[in-house]
């Protein structure tokens, strides 16, 4: 899932150089299941941040290598329930229990599948996070 250097527009990938690790107000571990053709999916590990004092209407999903997608928080959200598109990402329930996430861009697509619990878990926190901010 390569990604190109730099993108600054929500819903496409970028690769995170030379800067520290900045402390996000919610970050969580995922798995998920890169869906090819081959008769086994592959699993990858995810890691999902929220940070309102940054963009609060965007999260971002982290993958191996450093490639981080940025996409609104209410894309998630909403394809929980059904399918929905963004500009390059596209999110759909797939069954009761799983959600796939899949993200576009000019190397090609890549179809990832989460347990919708999770992501509905980091959701949750997300907007947890958002509500203790605001009532500071």
């Amino acid at each position: 899932m390569a990604a190109p250097a730099s993108q600054a527009t929500p819903a496409t990938p970028a690769t995170r150089t030379g800067r520290s690790s900045p402390a996000y107000a919610v970050e969580e571990s995922a798995r998920g299941r890169v869906v090819t053709d081959a008769p086994l999916s592959r699993p990858v590990p995810v890691v999902l941040r929220y940070d309102a004092g940054f963009s609060p209407a965007t999260v971002r999903f982290v993958f191996p290598g450093d490639i981080e997608w940025s996409f609104p928080r209410a894309l998630l959200e909403t394809g929980l329930r059904g399918p929905t598109r963004r500009g390059d990402i596209e999110v759909w329930p797939c069954g009761r229990v799983q959600t796939v996430v899949e993200f576009h861009s000019v190397d090609g697509v890549a179809v990832v599948q989460f347990d919708t619990t999770a992501l509905t878990r980091f959701l949750r926190h997300t907007y947890a996070a958002t509500a203790s901010r605001t009532t500071r």
